[in-house]
């Protein structure tokens, strides 16, 4: 693997919008199919998956290939997760359920090496090229490049937004308007419920006082989303998932053969 600069990181900070979709199906054909289209990042899940084996592995050296940018979302309360996704090439990770700046803070730890975190060190891995490359160039290529971000998905966190969004070191958030709503007391997920597009609001307008991106998913229609929540700020905008859209194109289509029977 060479150590090349982060190019999701670089588009964020010269002030770009970066499109990007979620990989649930743990398919790098999939993957690769996305960056040879144009997306700017993979969201690859782990928090509704079970793969503890070596297709995100698979995955992420598709996208290295397809020039995409891997993030890879883990569960949280497991730090060696973080480690063991930057060293398998991942150039991001997101965690969900956040809740206070604390929680934050200690993922930081686990995501940088000493002194500014508390992550073990081992080149011997696919970042690191096995080795080959020299010890101090990476430790700073994974410290700079690499990119540490947090879920906003329920009350509690909102109310902390301010203290969450000021830790050093966290380079992204990503609302989850799915469990938001169910946190506030909602029967079933509403993007579109008042309270739910409030802290959308307030999360993306925190964000950009404290310098963070922010990924929000979007739906049908695609434009108008995407120009939508451009305009609060929202830099990292999330076109659906490989499920979803396959589900809307195969029910089309289905529908559209069936009407000529």
């Amino acid at each position: 693997m060479n150590l090349r600069p982060n190019k999701l990181k670089k588009l964020l900070q010269d002030g770009g919008i970066a499109y990007g979709t979620c990989m649930c199906a743990y398919s790098p054909n999939l993957v690769e199919l996305a960056g040879l289209l144009g997306y700017n990042f993979c969201r690859i899940d782990n928090e509704h998956a079970w793969r503890q084996d070596e297709m995100i592995e698979h995955m992420i050296r598709a996208a290295i290939i397809a020039d995409i940018v891997p993030l890879v979302r883990v569960d949280k309360g497991n730090p060696a997760m973080i480690r063991k996704v930057l060293e398998i090439g991942a150039a991001g990770f997101i965690i969900p359920n956040i809740k206070n700046a604390e929680e934050v803070k200690a993922i930081v730890q686990a995501a940088k090496f000493p002194p500014m975190g508390e992550r073990g060190f081992s080149g011997l891995c696919f970042s690191g090229g096995y080795g080959t490359i020299p010890a101090d160039q990476w430790k700073n290529w994974s410290d700079q490049e690499t990119m540490v971000g947090i879920m906003i998905e329920n009350e509690q966190a909102v109310k902390n937004i301010n203290e969450i969004m000021a830790v050093t070191g966290l380079d992204f958030v990503m609302f989850g308007p799915a469990d938001y709503s169910i946190s506030i007391g909602l029967s079933k997920p509403d993007k579109e419920s008042p309270r739910v597009q409030e802290a959308i609001k307030l999360t993306a307008e925190t964000a950009q006082a404290n310098g963070k991106s922010m990924i929000l998913p979007i739906g049908e229609p695609w434009a108008e989303e995407a120009q939508k929540y451009s305009k609060l700020g929202i830099n990292m905008i999330e076109i659906g998932h490989d499920y979803s859209m396959l589900n809307r194109a195969w029910q089309k289509a289905l529908a559209s053969v069936k009407a000529t029977d």
